[in-house]
C-alpha cells in the first residue's frame, strides 16, 4: 500500500481528480447553470484556447498581409514592364538617330565626291580579347568588298578591309598597330602617316607620327587621308589632334589622334568599294 501512495502515476491521477472536485463545488456555488463536466473542461482549457485564438489572429493578419503584398507585387511587375517598354522605345531612337548621322554624314561626303560608291553593312561579331576592337561584318566579296577597301562611319575613317570571305569580311581599325595610312593635317598640310600603337590603343587613341620637332600641328587639328594609295582617296576624315609628343626612340614628334567615333561602339559601317582616282587628285 505504501508503495502505491509512492508511485508517480497515482499521483497524477489524484492530482487530476482533485482538479475535477474543485471544479465541480465551483460550479455549483457559481450556479449560471452550465455542466459540471463543461465548467472543468473550461476552466483546465482555457489558456488552450487563449493560444489558439491568438494564433488564429496571427493566421488572419499574415494572410491579409499576403493578400496585400501580392497586390503590390502585381504593381512592381506592372511599373517594371512599362520600364521595359520604355527602355525598348529609347533604345530603338539612339538605334534610329545613330542610323540618321551615320547617313546624313554619308550622304554629304557623297555629295562632296559623287564618284564615291558605298556598300552600307552591320556588325556582326567583335573579338572581346582584341585590343585594337576589330569588327566582322555580314558583307563580303560577292558583295564587291575587296581586301583593302576603306571602312567608314559617315564621313569618319575607323579601318580598311583585312580579310574579305565571300559573305563577310574582317575589318582592321586605326588604332590596330598593323594599320597605316598616309594622311595629312588639312590647316598646316604636314604630311606624314597615322598607324595604331599599342600604348595608345586602349585609350582608344590612333598615331600621326614621324612629325618634325617643329611642327605646326596643334590641340584640335584636323587629320585627313592623303589619298597616297590606290585604296584611299584624298580627304577622308581620320579623327582630331588630342596631343603632341616627342618620341623616345629618336627625335621625331608624334601627334595622339582622337577617332572621329567611338569604334567600339559602332554597329554599321560603310564600306567604299570604289572612287574616280583622277577626281581625288
Amino acid at each position: 500500500m505504501k508503495d502505491l501512495f509512492r508511485n508517480q502515476r497515482f499521483k497524477i491521477i489524484i492530482g487530476i481528480a482533485a482538479l475535477l472536485i474543485a471544479g465541480m463545488f465551483l460550479a455549483s456555488v457559481a450556479g449560471h447553470g452550465e455542466s459540471v463536466q463543461s465548467t472543468v473542461v473550461g476552466t483546465v482549457f482555457a489558456p488552450a484556447h487563449w493560444i489558439a485564438g491568438k494564433i488564429s489572429d496571427g493566421i488572419h493578419t499574415v494572410t491579409r498581409s499576403a493578400g496585400g503584398n501580392s497586390e503590390y507585387d502585381a504593381r512592381i511587375d506592372e511599373l517594371e514592364l512599362q520600364v521595359g517598354e520604355l527602355e525598348n522605345r529609347l533604345a530603338d531612337y539612339e538605334n534610329l538617330k545613330a542610323q540618321n548621322n551615320l547617313y546624313r554624314d554619308a550622304l554629304e561626303l557623297k555629295e562632296q565626291n559623287p564618284d564615291f560608291n558605298f556598300i552600307d553593312s552591320n556588325v556582326i561579331g567583335r573579338d572581346s580579347a582584341d585590343p585594337y576592337d576589330s569588327f566582322t561584318i555580314n558583307k563580303g566579296t560577292v558583295n564587291g568588298i575587296k581586301e583593302g577597301d576603306a571602312v567608314l562611319y559617315g564621313k569618319y575613317l575607323i579601318g580598311v578591309i583585312e580579310k574579305a570571305y565571300p559573305t563577310y569580311s574582317v575589318v582592321c581599325t586605326i588604332i590596330d598597330p598593323d594599320f597605316s595610312v598616309s594622311a595629312y593635317d588639312i590647316s598646316t598640310n604636314e604630311i606624314s602617316y597615322v598607324t595604331g600603337d599599342a600604348s595608345l590603343a586602349s585609350s582608344g587613341l590612333c598615331k600621326f607620327e614621324n612629325l618634325d620637332a617643329s611642327t605646326k600641328i596643334s590641340y584640335g587639328s584636323i587629320i585627313a587621308t592623303a589619298g597616297v594609295s590606290q585604296t584611299m582617296p584624298r580627304g577622308i576624315i581620320i579623327g582630331t589632334v588630342k596631343d603632341i609628343s616627342d618620341e623616345v626612340t629618336d627625335i621625331s614628334t608624334y601627334a595622339s589622334i582622337q577617332p572621329g567615333v567611338e569604334i567600339e561602339r559602332v554597329n554599321e559601317c560603310l564600306i567604299l568599294v570604289g572612287y574616280n582616282e583622277s577626281g581625288n587628285e
